[in-house]
């Protein structure tokens, strides 16, 4: 991985399973943190439609289980005992399944599609918002998983029954893991189910008012158990007697964002971090109250640490810790689209020379709302603008135009937070594939007026996952020792004046404004 050497010698290892949006990973952790070996199989993208994306679920299985086989076998091989296994995935993403034969139902709808903007609206209409915000702290956004799978059971041809599965994509992978029709624990955890808009966030539990609302069928949802915690150890049949995986426990499930901040340790309310990773996530921890999630932003479960929270000097009581969440829908998919789109670079690696290239886009912005707008805009209509062309409008300048947008676009999120009152930032943490960036990190720092701070291990959605899993199993015997494993790479500080920054700012504004409730 860029930037990150690989560590050596015989130590246990903690394995995360990350099941993203452009692929699927294994990751092994040894005890202090350090990545140790990484696995990955790129995942299918299909488009039937415009505003339609699926996934293949078997790909999706045999990926997590092609990875974890893959870097289990290494580990063994260089004498490093595996303690646990954790998982962490795209979230709203929804996979039907039937639980006799193990069999998909329908392709994944994964979390970037928009044909339920209708049924959203209507829901909207009908006077359904206030209940849905304040039972989930979501807003009514095909963007979330209960729409996903109304359209499944209405129009995509699944019908209800005792062998229904409905889930996210953790709750179908630790359904294979653990045995699938013969004997697979249907679970989720709260940081997954708080993302499906069925799940109230007060009480920690599916709510049936909402799953009557949605016409989904509460016997088809997993059970909901902690964050962190033994589910279950692999399947016999997954892993026999002298194979690497055998009797190793699944003991960690958060969902891709959540283990992020888990990963980043920001364990203190006040904390915050932003993943650039498919899109852009910002994630603030604001404790043990349940939010009042503010216009523009979402409440959400951050992790639940179950009775190994108490006994790990997190609190009290359940150990649920709530956030405060923006979520950005195409950052990565912006780099994507120069590279598929446009063939503008090669590679994505190439984005962040080509953008240092230049000192400006002069003036263009690009504004990569190709699935419509996340927070705080929340508008599923809005379309991908380039504004400002002009005949200098080359390559290097369309690079940094995509480079400036996800700077934009996050402290859009930052700035909703602060006028929500939330607590102000002394630095922000970043990982994710475009955090390698220093010239994104610049422009963040220079956005947000914050200290933008890259952590040694830029995996941290992986390693969330791989802590959670470790401190069920004992690797980690506190939240005190996992943040030291915390490292920075890179710090850096605002250079730009508010004045230059909050100029450029306003003119990005005036460009997503052209953007903006653009498909009738």
């Amino acid at each position: 991985m860029a930037g990150q050497a690989l560590a050596s010698g015989p130590v246990g290892a903690v394995i995360a399973i990350d099941a993203g949006t452009t692929g699927v990973r294994s990751l092994a952790f040894g005890e202090d943190g350090a990545l140790l070996d990484t696995a990955y199989r790129e995942l299918t993208q299909h488009f039937p439609r415009p505003g339609w994306v699926e996934h293949d679920p078997d790909e999706i299985w045999n990926a997590a289980l092609g990875t974890l086989r893959e870097v289990s076998e290494r580990q063994v091989e260089a004498g490093r005992a595996i303690a646990g296994i954790g998982i962490t995935n795209q979230r709203e993403t929804v996979v039907a399944w039937d639980r006799r034969s193990g069999s998909p139902l329908h392709r994944a709808i994964v979390w970037q599609d928009r044909r339920t903007t209708s049924a959203c609206e209507e829901l909207v209409a009908a006077g359904h918002l206030p209940l849905v915000r304040e039972r989930t702290g979501l807003v009514i956004d095909p963007y979330f998983s209960a729409t996903k799978m109304r359209w499944l059971l209405t129009e995509g041809g699944v019908r209800p029954g005792p062998e229904l599965a409905l889930g996210t994509v953790d709750s179908w992978i630790v359904w294979n893991l653990t045995g699938g029709p013969r004997g697979g624990r249907l679970v989720t955890d709260p940081s997954n189910a708080s993302r499906t808009m069925l799940f109230d966030i007060s009480e920690t539990s599916w709510a049936p008012e909402l799953a009557e609302l949605f016409g989904v069928p509460m016997e088809a949802l997993p059970e909901v158990v902690p964050s962190c915690g033994r589910i279950a150890k692999l399947s016999s049949e997954l892993a026999p007697a002298g194979t690497p995986l055998a009797g190793v426990p699944l003991s960690g499930v958060a969902g891709d964002q959540q283990a992020a901040l888990f990963g980043q340790t920001c364990f203190d309310e006040g904390m915050a971090k932003a993943t650039y990773g498919t899109g852009t996530f910002v994630l603030v921890n604001v404790g043990s109250e349940v939010p009042r999630p503010p216009e523009g932003l979402l409440g959400t479960v951050a992790w639940d640490l179950g009775a190994t929270g108490n006994s790990h000097e997190v609190g009290s009581g359940s150990g649920v810790r709530y956030a405060l969440e923006g979520s950005v829908f195409a950052t990565g998919a912006a780099i994507q689209w120069l590279r598929d789109g446009l063939g503008i670079i090669g590679d994505a690696a190439e984005v962040g020379p080509l953008a240092s290239s230049v000192q400006s886009a002069d003036g263009m912005h690009i504004v990569p709302a190709f699935s419509g707008l996340g927070s705080p805009w929340w508008d599923p209509r809005a379309r991908a603008a380039v504004v400002g062309l002009t005949k200098g409008s080359d390559r290097a300048r369309f690079a940094r135009a995509v480079v400036e947008s996800i700077a934009y676009q996050t402290r859009d999120v930052l700035d909703a937070m602060r006028a929500a009152g939330a607590p102000p930032l002394s630095v922000l943490r970043v990982d994710g594939g475009a955090a390698v960036m220093d010239l994104l990190l610049q422009l963040q720092a220079d956005q947000a007026g914050v200290t933008v701070a890259r952590p040694r291990c830029t995996e941290t959605t992986a390693l969330g996952a791989a802590m959670l899993a470790g401190l069920a199993e004992g690797v980690w015997g506190s939240l005190d020792e996992l943040s030291s494993i915390w490292v920075p790479d890179a710090e850096l500080a605002p250079s730009a004046s508010r004045a230059a920054a909050d100029s450029r700012h306003d003119q990005w504004l005036r460009a997503l404004d052209r953007a903006r409730d653009w498909v009738g």
